[in-house]
């Protein structure tokens, strides 16, 4: 369990002062690295770096660079084995994600079959079972890198969907998907007539061939237009349509997956090249906000806290998003963005001992 104090976090902005190299991110971020004060944590351990190495056509991954600095650093304190690891690492290697770039080797997390897991169990609605990676298993320390962007289901990713999403096998997923929620819909009362269909602005809502009612959360934000047009009452709201229980499946499963780690674990969230949607879609969007920097630190909800609260609604880039997308009028940049509240997954893990909303920060020069 972590410490109820308030945290210390290190950032390390995107912004510069001169046009100097020791004044860009990169150099800031290895200096950062330096005050993280690595070697009583990884010396003589096996290290993870969990990230995401992306897929398809997409682009706004962590750049190798900062990896391999990383995996330098590492060894420079000490630590006996490093790899980076993601859920599938196929195709990784086309956005540099090698052990020639890396200075490591990159690993499937539950190997290449995908059936090397540790099975561990809770009891939430339909999620029961968290199938723990098994080189995740392996380490002593982790590393948990992660790449800020946007969520459809949740609003936000970063360490939390990092962990919940990427550490668990295929089952695991499917469970926690399985809580998605928000709309229900009543076969007997529907006519198909149409109006739902029509209604919605972004494609979440549709018939399938069997002339069954189908939502894809990941593009509803919660409108309630669909609900509200419906002239039979066959579409309903579940839970004011807030989506929590899928924020409690990422908590719960973030929570077993750190319990192997006794603390062992360090949060380094990337505020770069953030987009409205997550990496797993395949393709880069546009910027949303301006870069911002690097905020690491060893509470995962302070650095989680940290990182939303400098996303913010008067630096949104216009033309970011898909010209037919209608943003919420209020609340976080995110939840206006997806209608879904971001925090909903840090409240849960604070109600777990995972962590502290309070954090100090120290700016990385």
């Amino acid at each position: 369990m972590i410490s109820l104090k308030k945290d210390k976090l290190l950032f390390a902005s995107s912004s510069f002062d001169k046009v100097a190299a020791e004044s860009t991110l990169p150099a800031k971020f290895k200096r950062l690295l330096d005050k993280l004060e690595l070697l009583q944590t990884v010396e003589g351990k096996t290290v993870a770096i969990k990230m995401h190495v992306g897929r398809g056509i997409g682009y706004s991954t962590i750049h190798p660079l900062f990896v391999a600095d990383l995996v330098r650093a590492l060894y420079k304190n000490g630590a006996s084995k490093v790899f980076v690891t993601d859920q599938s690492t196929e195709g990784g290697y086309v956005r540099g994600y090698t052990r020639e770039m890396l200075g490591c080797p990159v690993v499937d997390i539950c190997g290449e079959t995908g059936k090397y897991y540790v099975e561990k169990s809770v009891d939430f609605k339909s999620f029961k079972n968290v199938d723990v990676a098994g080189h995740l298993a392996d380490a002593d320390v982790l590393i948990n890198l992660s790449h800020v962007k946007g969520h459809g289901v949740c609003g936000y990713g970063g360490a939390v969907k990092n962990i919940a999403m990427g550490c668990v096998t295929d089952r695991t997923r499917r469970q926690i998907h399985s809580l998605e929620g928000g709309i229900s819909w009543d076969k007997v009362k529907c006519t198909h007539c149409g109006q739902c269909i029509d209604s919605c602005n972004h494609n979440a809502n549709s018939f399938d061939d069997n002339d069954e009612y189908r939502m894809f959360y990941h593009n509803c934000t919660m409108c309630q237009h669909c609900f509200k047009v419906c002239p039979t009452g066959a579409i309903t709201l579940d839970d004011d349509g807030q989506y929590k229980d899928f924020q409690t499946g990422m908590a719960l499963c973030t929570q077993k997956c750190l319990e192997h780690f006794g603390g062992k674990t360090i949060y380094i969230n990337f505020l770069v090249a953030m987009t409205m949607t997550c990496d797993c879609w395949g393709f880069t969007t546009p910027n949303i906000v301006p870069d911002v920097g690097i905020i690491a630190g060893r509470d995962i909800v302070a650095v989680e806290k940290a990182s939303l609260d400098m996303i913010k609604n008067e630096n949104f880039i216009d033309n970011s998003i898909p010209k037919d997308h209608i943003m919420g009028e209020s609340g976080h940049l995110l939840e206006r963005m997806h209608g879904k509240d971001p925090f909903v997954q840090l409240n849960e893990l604070v109600k777990l001992g995972m962590g502290n909303m309070e954090y100090d920060i120290e700016e990385v020069e």
